[in-house]
Parts: C-alpha cells; sequence; structure tokens
C-alpha cells in the first residue's frame, strides 16, 4: 500500500509526480489530467482513510501512472470498483498504451477486462501456462458460457437475488458484487435453451419485487 493516512488525494499525486520526476511546471497539468480521467475531483481533500475501497484502489492506481512509465505491472488493477471506475482505469490503460514507448503485463480474472486492455491474452491454471493467443482466438477456441449481469434498485434484495439466481442457475459462480450490480458466469449447459432461462429469470424477478 503506497499510500500515507494522513495526506489528502491531492498531496499524494503531488508527493509522487515529485518522486517520479514530473517538474515543477508540468506537475499541474500531468496531476489534473489524471484525476479528470479517473473522476477524482469529488475526493482531492480527502485523506485514505476517509475513501471507500474502489476509490482507494484508484488513487493507488493513478500513482502508478504518474510520470509517464515505459512499463506497466498491473495486478488486477481494477478490482473493488464499480462499473464506471472499471471503464476510466481501462481507458486511461489503452491510452497508455497507444504510444510505442509503453508496454505492460496485467494479471486478471476477469475477460472484460482483458479483452479490454489487452492485445495478447495468457492464461494460467494452478501456476502453469495453458494457452496464449489474442482474446478472440482464445474465445473461439475456449469461450462457454455467458455472464449475467443484474441491476438492483433496492441493495437490500441483493441476497434474496443471489438466492434466486443459484436457483435457476446452479453452477452459476458469482464474479462481482457491488450494491448496485451482481455478476454471474453461468455455464452454458445451465443456460440452454435460452427461451427457459429468459422465463425463469422473469419469474424469478418477480418475486424479488
Amino acid at each position: 500500500d503506497p499510500l500515507w493516512p494522513d495526506l489528502t488525494v491531492h498531496e499524494h499525486l503531488r508527493v509522487y509526480a515529485a518522486v517520479k520526476g514530473v517538474c515543477k511546471e508540468d506537475m499541474a497539468a500531468a496531476v489534473n489530467r489524471i484525476v479528470n480521467t479517473l473522476q477524482l475531483q469529488d475526493y482531492l481533500k480527502k485523506t485514505p482513510r476517509k475513501l471507500s475501497a474502489g476509490i482507494t484502489r484508484k488513487l493507488c492506481f493513478a500513482v502508478c501512472m504518474l510520470g509517464n512509465p515505459a512499463v506497466l505491472l498491473l495486478d488486477e488493477p481494477s478490482t473493488g470498483m464499480d462499473p464506471n471506475g472499471q471503464h476510466c482505469v481501462w481507458k486511461m490503460i489503452r491510452a497508455a498504451l497507444k504510444t510505442k514507448d509503453t508496454g505492460a503485463i496485467l494479471t486478471t480474472h476477469y475477460m472484460e477486462e482483458a479483452e479490454a486492455v489487452c492485445d495478447r491474452v495468457a492464461i494460467m491454471v494452478s501456476g502453469q501456462l495453458r494457452c496464449i493467443g489474442s482474446v478472440q482466438y482464445l474465445k473461439n477456441k475456449f469461450g462457454k458460457g455467458y455472464l449475467l449481469e443484474i441491476k438492483v434498485k433496492d441493495p437490500e434484495h441483493s441476497d434474496l437475488l443471489h438466492a434466486e439466481i443459484l436457483r435457476i442457475f446452479p453452477s452459476a459462480a458469482r464474479q462481482e458484487r457491488f450494491p448496485s450490480l451482481l455478476v454471474y458466469k453461468v455455464p452454458m449447459e445451465d443456460a440452454l435453451p435460452l427461451s427457459q432461462s429468459f422465463s425463469k429469470l422473469e419469474e424469478g424477478k418477480s418475486k424479488t419485487r
């Protein structure tokens, strides 16, 4: 954790910009660019202890990106963020990789994240490399199943919705959980035929209203 408990978000960004060699003349522009891209404007005067886990993760990522590093080593950079935060992070990674002088190695559990920012993907199982190739190649060769996203109007219904999803799709695996969004990976055999799956989801929806 590269954060100090008593420094504000803005102070963190200025300190790390200086540490990474950003000159005083360029510091304000560099900090503002990252703040705007990651939508950190509302948190600049807050200390890490007053931030949510997702915003804290976003601040750590911002620190990593300061100074335009030539090599990025990113370990699940968007884990714990809401969907909007994830897309902000992916947008910034893509922008950095557009230059020929920047490369990145990223680890993730989510194919959506790999697809959003990577041109080549390697899959490891129990520490062993199993396959490597473009995202499209891996999806064509190994992609089985569906990604189910459920928007939750009332967070108090999350546990009830989770139980209902497991009743409908017993082998579903929860990928992410946010107050307003539940994400599941559903094996293809659980979801076929699709017409019946949609009917079951509509029934489940009526039970949780």
